[in-house]
């Protein structure tokens, strides 16, 4: 008995310190003060305000398009390597899952870093839109590749072996079989790699160059003079974006990890 409640209390104490700055930062996109020093009385101004602010919609736009944009290509690509890292594992293919799992694990400066001199010493491509979405493919891809990978490992071959004894052929055993069964996986790919490029900051400082800005560089250029209740708002909208969005994966998700067809 005595063990479960220190237990407990562990577990309190780790969530407390998860999320009650999460929690203060929701609360205080309410109060109805410019500093956030001390509350003052509820307010959701900072709200209308938000809606008014022509750089923050650009802004949000941009993230926008640039998360559904990357998240769909990675997407493709990564159920494509999952598929192509769980069936073979010869020849150039045995090179797959280091090559596609390198940007998971590479830490984010050291991956912005290599694509910043990547996009300028070698191709000489000026940063922008462009430069955004390509990096925002490559570490999103090798996620997807991992959850697609992880469905397939639990399913029966066998499956696959009766469709093709049947007749079937490569493209109409994947149409009619793999697909229904690993769309679970690629949605849940899908919402990890919206979320992880819609609030990515260290990678997308380091390839936006100029003139093209999106929502987490925003809030970085506001938070540098004062934390204003208008970017506690916007951060709340994006905190409920994302909470979202990690639901929805997560519920797609459990048999995807337990490798479960």
């Amino acid at each position: 008995m005595r063990r479960n409640v220190w237990l407990w209390a562990a577990s309190l104490a780790v969530y407390a310190f998860l999320y009650v700055p999460l929690a203060v930062v929701v609360l205080f996109s309410f109060n109805d003060s410019l500093l956030n020093a001390q509350w003052v009385g509820f307010t959701t101004r900072w709200y209308s305000k938000l809606i008014n602010n022509d750089e923050m919609l650009r802004a949000a736009a941009n993230s926008l398009f640039i998360a559904l944009t990357a998240s769909s290509v990675a997407t493709v690509l990564g159920t494509m390597a999952g598929i192509a890292m769980h069936r073979w594992s010869s020849g150039f293919l045995r090179f797959l899952p280091f090559l596609v799992l390198t940007p998971v694990a590479m830490p984010e400066i050291l991956l912005g870093v290599s694509l910043l001199l990547f996009f300028r010493q070698v191709l000489d491509l000026t940063l922008g839109l462009f430069s955004i979405l390509v990096a925002h493919i490559t570490f999103s891809l090798g996620f997807v590749a991992i959850i697609v990978r992880a469905r397939l490992a639990g399913m029966d071959e066998s499956i696959f072996e009766a469709a093709r004894d049947l007749g079937a052929s490569p493209w109409r055993t994947f149409r009619h079989v793999t697909f229904p069964l690993i769309l679970p996986g690629i949605l849940a790919g899908f919402l990890m790699s919206f979320t992880l490029s819609i609030d990515d900051f260290v990678i997308t400082f380091f390839v936006a160059g100029v003139g093209v800005t999106t929502l987490p560089l925003q809030i970085y250029s506001m938070i540098k003079v004062a934390v204003s209740p208008e970017v506690n708002a916007v951060s709340t909208l994006l905190m409920a974006l994302t909470l979202t969005l990690i639901a929805l994966a997560s519920r797609l998700a459990p048999d995807t990890l337990k490798g479960r067809a």
